[in-house]
């Protein structure tokens, strides 16, 4: 990296031309719901974006999948947390965008995301037909697990007006403090596993995770084609006996398009540099390679990152 910019220098003073400067901005990066992984890594890329690249101020502040996507695209922030399922949305101008987004593009491919449905043993909830007259707590609109738990009700024929009650969150934490409480059943998120908000609900409530089956995995995937198959596997949670199958899809970073190629190239090679920071937070990033974050999920690359994954030999 300090190569990198002395050459710049050296490039800029030849031509004579002042050297364009890498610092004095600020980029204001929007992370998830407290409770959630993008909270404190968002934090741990502030710090190493920041020493990176000089005169530089990172600002975070939380969001969600698609209001980060819609504030990047909006000019409200310049690098933001998504989902490969509703960025590819926002794209095509599908719900719940209400036109295509047009300066978004991605950084990279981070881990899987799990979408779990916990519920409360003693609600006597087995399968997610049971939620019908239920009492739901899920996140806040421009959440894609709120967008996700509205087509899982779907394929099973429901809605929320099905419920019991549904109650719009800001974070994991209140859902899990309704739980904890009494004052509902059952909580959507997405995140990695295991995730902290459950393993908090468990350590005090007994708690069961509900399967997606199979078939309505494929309706699933007939509403979003970014809809995968994963597992939970036993023991992932407390009193967690057997797999539980549900639906996957995929973390990544977006940025605005406009960029310097410069400080997203310097990011992404930070980011590489000093992956087990993050991976002290969030070991699904465990053996991230570039190659794995090059992966293409469907949403055009900033020319910055493309130009690192090509230097590094992973694109």
């Amino acid at each position: 990296m300090h190569r990198t910019t002395i050459s710049l220098a050296v490039l800029a003073l030849v031509a004579g031309l002042a050297t364009p400067s890498l610092g004095a901005d600020t980029y204001r990066l929007m992370t998830g719901p407290q409770g959630g992984v993008w909270v404190p890594i968002g934090g741990a890329l502030k710090g190493m974006w920041e020493k990176a690249i000089p005169g530089l101020t990172i600002q975070t502040s939380p969001g969600a999948g698609i209001a980060n996507v819609r504030g990047v695209d909006e000019g409200k922030a310049e690098i933001g947390f998504g989902n490969s399922i509703s960025t590819v949305d926002g794209l095509n101008g599908a719900e719940p965008f209400p036109k295509k987004v047009t300066n978004v593009c991605q950084l990279a491919t981070l881990y899987p995301q799990y979408f779990q449905i916990v519920v409360l043993a003693s609600a006597k909830i087995d399968s997610i037909a049971d939620l019908k007259g239920k009492i739901l707590a899920v996140q806040t609109r421009g959440n894609t697990a709120e967008a996700i738990s509205q087509h899982v009700l779907q394929v099973y024929g429901l809605n929320y007006q099905a419920m019991g009650k549904v109650n719009f969150m800001a974070s994991y934490n209140d859902a899990v403090a309704l739980l904890q409480d009494g004052h509902a059943h059952a909580f959507t998120l997405g995140t990695t596993i295991p995730a902290s908000s459950v393993m908090d609900l468990g350590s005090v409530r007994d708690i069961k995770m509900l399967p997606m089956p199979d078939d309505k995995i494929a309706a699933m995937k007939k509403i979003n084609a970014g809809y995968t198959k994963g597992t939970i596997k036993a023991g992932t949670y407390p009193k967690q006996t057997e797999d539980v199958p549900v639906i996957v899809y995929a973390a990544h970073l977006v940025a605005s398009c406009k960029l310097p190629d410069a400080h997203v190239e310097t990011m992404l090679r930070t980011l590489t540099a000093n992956l087990a920071d993050v991976v002290a937070i969030n070991k699904a990033v465990q053996g991230l390679t570039p190659k794995m974050m090059a992966e293409d999920i469907g949403v055009p690359f900033h020319p910055g990152a493309t130009k690192f994954y090509k230097q590094v030999g992973a694109m």
